[in-house]
Protein backbone atom coordinates (compact mmCIF):
# COMPACT_ATOMS: atom_id res chain seq x y z
CA UNK A 1 0.00 0.00 0.00
CA UNK A 2 1.16 3.60 -1.05
CA UNK A 3 2.40 6.10 1.83
CA UNK A 4 3.33 9.79 1.65
CA UNK A 5 6.17 10.10 3.57
CA UNK A 6 7.21 13.80 4.14
CA UNK A 7 7.83 16.60 6.59
CA UNK A 8 5.79 19.77 7.83
CA UNK A 9 6.93 22.86 9.59
CA UNK A 10 4.27 23.09 11.87
CA UNK A 11 4.27 24.70 15.42
CA UNK A 12 7.95 26.58 15.26
CA UNK A 13 9.33 22.83 14.59
CA UNK A 14 9.63 20.60 11.47
CA UNK A 15 7.77 17.17 12.37
CA UNK A 16 8.31 14.16 9.97
CA UNK A 17 5.00 11.88 9.42
CA UNK A 18 3.58 9.55 7.05
CA UNK A 19 0.26 9.09 5.76
CA UNK A 20 -1.64 5.94 4.45
CA UNK A 21 -5.21 4.68 3.69
CA UNK A 22 -8.65 6.43 4.03
CA UNK A 23 -11.54 6.67 6.15
CA UNK A 24 -11.82 7.64 9.55
CA UNK A 25 -8.15 8.98 10.80
CA UNK A 26 -6.10 7.03 13.44
CA UNK A 27 -3.04 8.50 14.40
CA UNK A 28 -0.08 6.79 16.26
CA UNK A 29 2.21 8.45 19.41
CA UNK A 30 5.69 6.33 19.39
CA UNK A 31 6.91 6.42 23.35
CA UNK A 32 10.70 8.20 24.56
CA UNK A 33 13.70 7.77 22.73
CA UNK A 34 11.50 5.61 19.85
CA UNK A 35 10.01 6.80 16.91
CA UNK A 36 7.17 6.13 14.70
CA UNK A 37 9.00 2.79 13.45
CA UNK A 38 7.64 1.44 16.34
CA UNK A 39 4.29 0.85 14.93
CA UNK A 40 5.79 -0.95 11.62
CA UNK A 41 3.46 -4.04 12.16
CA UNK A 42 0.89 -1.80 12.84
CA UNK A 43 0.63 0.62 10.15
CA UNK A 44 0.14 -0.97 6.88
CA UNK A 45 -2.85 -3.31 8.77
CA UNK A 46 -4.76 -0.83 10.25
CA UNK A 47 -4.33 1.48 6.46
CA UNK A 48 -6.50 -1.42 5.17
CA UNK A 49 -9.36 0.20 6.95
CA UNK A 50 -8.61 4.18 7.91
CA UNK A 51 -6.41 6.70 7.23
CA UNK A 52 -3.38 6.20 9.42
CA UNK A 53 -0.90 8.96 10.61
CA UNK A 54 2.53 8.19 12.40
CA UNK A 55 5.41 11.01 13.29
CA UNK A 56 8.22 11.27 14.69
CA UNK A 57 7.48 13.55 17.72
CA UNK A 58 9.75 16.41 18.24
CA UNK A 59 13.45 15.42 19.06
CA UNK A 60 13.00 11.97 17.94
CA UNK A 61 13.57 10.47 15.01
CA UNK A 62 13.82 12.18 11.54
CA UNK A 63 11.84 15.45 13.22
CA UNK A 64 13.20 18.57 14.66
CA UNK A 65 14.49 18.61 18.35
CA UNK A 66 13.23 21.40 20.63
CA UNK A 67 14.64 25.12 20.58
CA UNK A 68 14.88 27.41 23.13
CA UNK A 69 11.26 27.87 22.61
CA UNK A 70 8.83 26.57 24.81
CA UNK A 71 6.41 23.65 23.30
CA UNK A 72 3.64 21.26 24.13
CA UNK A 73 3.23 17.68 22.37
CA UNK A 74 -0.33 18.02 22.14
CA UNK A 75 0.16 21.64 20.01
CA UNK A 76 2.22 19.96 18.00
CA UNK A 77 -0.14 17.19 17.30
CA UNK A 78 -2.93 19.87 17.04
CA UNK A 79 -1.10 21.47 14.27
CA UNK A 80 -0.23 18.33 12.95
CA UNK A 81 -4.06 17.25 12.37
CA UNK A 82 -4.74 21.12 10.76
CA UNK A 83 -2.22 20.87 8.69
CA UNK A 84 -3.65 17.57 7.45
CA UNK A 85 -7.29 18.83 7.19
CA UNK A 86 -8.48 16.51 10.13
CA UNK A 87 -10.68 17.86 12.43
CA UNK A 88 -10.89 14.82 14.71
CA UNK A 89 -8.98 11.72 15.17
CA UNK A 90 -8.92 8.41 17.11
CA UNK A 91 -5.24 8.87 19.13
CA UNK A 92 -3.09 5.79 20.04
CA UNK A 93 0.06 6.12 21.87
CA UNK A 94 2.36 3.94 23.59
CA UNK A 95 4.46 4.80 27.02
CA UNK A 96 5.14 8.61 26.67
CA UNK A 97 2.87 8.61 23.61
CA UNK A 98 0.02 7.47 25.71
CA UNK A 99 0.53 11.02 27.92
CA UNK A 100 0.96 12.80 25.08
CA UNK A 101 -2.64 11.45 23.88
CA UNK A 102 -4.29 11.87 27.48
CA UNK A 103 -2.82 15.73 27.15
CA UNK A 104 -4.38 16.17 23.83
CA UNK A 105 -7.67 14.66 24.80
CA UNK A 106 -7.55 17.07 27.36
CA UNK A 107 -6.81 20.09 25.75
CA UNK A 108 -8.67 19.38 22.49
CA UNK A 109 -11.37 16.87 23.69
CA UNK A 110 -13.28 18.09 20.68
CA UNK A 111 -10.49 16.92 18.03
CA UNK A 112 -10.28 13.24 20.25
CA UNK A 113 -13.00 10.84 18.92
CA UNK A 114 -10.85 7.91 21.27
CA UNK A 115 -8.02 6.69 22.81
CA UNK A 116 -6.02 3.58 23.37
CA UNK A 117 -3.32 4.06 25.40
CA UNK A 118 -0.97 1.27 25.60
CA UNK A 119 1.84 0.92 28.70
CA UNK A 120 1.01 4.48 29.03
CA UNK A 121 2.74 7.44 31.21
CA UNK A 122 0.76 9.92 33.49
CA UNK A 123 1.49 13.59 33.31
CA UNK A 124 1.73 14.10 37.36
CA UNK A 125 2.07 10.91 38.46
CA UNK A 126 5.13 10.33 41.17
CA UNK A 127 7.38 7.87 39.50
CA UNK A 128 9.00 5.42 42.42
CA UNK A 129 13.02 5.65 43.85
CA UNK A 130 13.28 2.45 41.74
CA UNK A 131 11.66 3.84 38.55
CA UNK A 132 14.76 6.98 39.06
CA UNK A 133 17.60 5.01 40.12
CA UNK A 134 17.16 2.76 37.07
CA UNK A 135 17.99 5.90 35.10
CA UNK A 136 20.94 7.36 36.81
CA UNK A 137 23.26 4.90 35.16
CA UNK A 138 22.14 5.74 31.98
CA UNK A 139 22.23 9.38 32.12
CA UNK A 140 26.02 9.16 33.78
CA UNK A 141 26.90 7.07 30.62
CA UNK A 142 25.19 9.86 28.23
CA UNK A 143 26.90 12.72 29.43
CA UNK A 144 30.28 11.13 29.87
CA UNK A 145 30.31 9.26 26.42
CA UNK A 146 27.29 10.17 24.08
CA UNK A 147 24.61 8.82 22.37
CA UNK A 148 26.88 5.50 20.89
CA UNK A 149 28.64 4.73 24.13
CA UNK A 150 24.93 4.93 26.00
CA UNK A 151 23.03 2.44 23.75
CA UNK A 152 24.06 -1.01 25.38
CA UNK A 153 23.42 0.79 29.13
CA UNK A 154 19.73 2.00 27.97
CA UNK A 155 18.89 -1.42 26.33
CA UNK A 156 20.28 -3.37 28.98
CA UNK A 157 17.31 -1.18 31.05
CA UNK A 158 14.96 -4.03 32.67
CA UNK A 159 12.10 -2.06 30.65
CA UNK A 160 12.91 -4.20 27.82
CA UNK A 161 14.21 -7.40 29.07
CA UNK A 162 10.61 -9.22 28.30
CA UNK A 163 10.76 -8.39 24.73
CA UNK A 164 14.26 -8.96 24.66
CA UNK A 165 13.26 -12.48 24.51
CA UNK A 166 12.44 -12.32 20.97
CA UNK A 167 16.02 -11.61 18.70
CA UNK A 168 14.45 -10.15 16.20
CA UNK A 169 12.74 -7.22 17.96
CA UNK A 170 15.95 -6.76 20.39
CA UNK A 171 18.04 -6.04 16.83
CA UNK A 172 15.43 -3.93 15.70
CA UNK A 173 14.46 -1.62 18.30
CA UNK A 174 17.97 -1.56 19.29
CA UNK A 175 18.58 0.16 15.94
CA UNK A 176 15.38 2.80 16.13
CA UNK A 177 16.94 3.46 20.00
CA UNK A 178 20.20 4.16 18.68
CA UNK A 179 18.86 6.58 15.96
CA UNK A 180 17.42 8.62 19.30
CA UNK A 181 19.71 12.07 19.28
CA UNK A 182 19.97 12.29 23.00
CA UNK A 183 18.91 16.10 22.99
CA UNK A 184 16.49 15.18 25.74
CA UNK A 185 19.10 13.56 28.00
CA UNK A 186 21.73 16.07 27.22
CA UNK A 187 19.31 19.33 27.55
CA UNK A 188 16.91 20.62 29.48
CA UNK A 189 14.21 20.18 27.77
CA UNK A 190 11.24 23.53 27.46
CA UNK A 191 8.25 21.33 26.97
CA UNK A 192 5.27 22.69 28.54
CA UNK A 193 3.64 20.39 31.33
CA UNK A 194 0.11 20.69 31.76
CA UNK A 195 -1.55 22.90 33.98
CA UNK A 196 -2.94 21.08 36.03
CA UNK A 197 -1.56 17.82 35.18
CA UNK A 198 -3.47 15.33 33.41
CA UNK A 199 -3.69 12.60 36.54
CA UNK A 200 -5.69 15.62 37.98
CA UNK A 201 -8.23 15.97 35.16
CA UNK A 202 -9.06 12.22 33.98
CA UNK A 203 -12.50 12.53 35.17
CA UNK A 204 -12.85 15.34 32.35
CA UNK A 205 -12.31 12.70 29.49
CA UNK A 206 -15.33 11.56 28.27
CA UNK A 207 -14.62 9.40 24.73
CA UNK A 208 -14.27 5.68 25.10
CA UNK A 209 -10.47 4.92 26.50
CA UNK A 210 -9.27 1.40 25.79
CA UNK A 211 -5.91 0.72 28.48
CA UNK A 212 -3.62 -1.97 27.00
CA UNK A 213 -0.55 -2.71 29.34
CA UNK A 214 1.88 -5.59 29.54
CA UNK A 215 1.81 -8.27 32.40
CA UNK A 216 5.93 -8.37 32.44
CA UNK A 217 5.74 -4.30 32.45
CA UNK A 218 7.34 -2.41 35.01
CA UNK A 219 5.55 -1.61 38.50
CA UNK A 220 5.43 1.87 37.39
CA UNK A 221 3.73 1.37 34.17
CA UNK A 222 1.32 -0.90 36.35
CA UNK A 223 0.02 1.57 38.66
CA UNK A 224 -0.49 4.09 36.09
CA UNK A 225 -2.83 2.13 34.34
CA UNK A 226 -4.80 1.31 37.49
CA UNK A 227 -5.43 4.67 38.13
CA UNK A 228 -6.02 5.37 34.52
CA UNK A 229 -9.11 2.77 34.70
CA UNK A 230 -10.05 3.66 38.35
CA UNK A 231 -10.70 7.37 37.36
CA UNK A 232 -11.37 7.53 34.01
CA UNK A 233 -14.99 7.07 33.00
CA UNK A 234 -15.48 5.51 29.73
CA UNK A 235 -12.64 2.88 30.20
CA UNK A 236 -11.49 -0.79 29.90
CA UNK A 237 -8.45 -2.73 30.63
CA UNK A 238 -7.07 -5.23 29.03
CA UNK A 239 -3.43 -6.68 30.09
CA UNK A 240 -1.30 -9.15 27.94
CA UNK A 241 -0.33 -12.18 29.45
CA UNK A 242 3.52 -12.84 29.44
CA UNK A 243 4.59 -9.56 27.17
CA UNK A 244 6.38 -6.45 28.39
CA UNK A 245 6.32 -3.04 27.69
CA UNK A 246 6.08 -2.76 23.97
CA UNK A 247 3.51 -4.28 23.25
CA UNK A 248 3.03 -2.98 19.19
CA UNK A 249 6.41 -5.02 18.24
CA UNK A 250 5.65 -7.86 21.63
CA UNK A 251 2.78 -9.46 20.07
CA UNK A 252 1.67 -7.59 16.98
CA UNK A 253 -1.16 -9.49 15.93
CA UNK A 254 -2.91 -9.83 19.51
CA UNK A 255 -2.50 -5.82 19.70
CA UNK A 256 -3.86 -5.54 16.26
CA UNK A 257 -6.74 -8.05 16.39
CA UNK A 258 -8.04 -5.70 20.13
CA UNK A 259 -7.21 -2.28 18.59
CA UNK A 260 -8.84 -2.74 15.69
CA UNK A 261 -12.22 -4.11 17.21
CA UNK A 262 -11.98 -1.15 19.39
CA UNK A 263 -11.63 1.08 16.86
CA UNK A 264 -15.04 -0.48 15.33
CA UNK A 265 -17.52 1.19 17.42
CA UNK A 266 -16.06 4.89 16.52
CA UNK A 267 -17.06 4.38 12.88
CA UNK A 268 -20.39 6.55 13.16
CA UNK A 269 -18.67 8.97 15.37
CA UNK A 270 -17.47 11.04 12.66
Amino acid sequence: MASIQTFTDVNGTRLYYEVAGSGNPVIFIHGFGADSRVWDSQFKTFAEHYLVIRYDIRGHGKSAVPSGERYSHADDLKALLEHLNIPQASVIGQSLGGGIALDFALAYPEKTTSIVLVDSTLDGYQWSNEWNESWIPIYSEFAKSGASACLPVLLAHPLFAPGFRQPALKARLAEILSDYSGWHIMNPDPVIAGDPPAIQCLDQIQVRVLILIGELDLPDFHAMSNILLEKIPNARKIEFVDTGHVLPMEAPEKFNEIVLSFLVSDRDHF
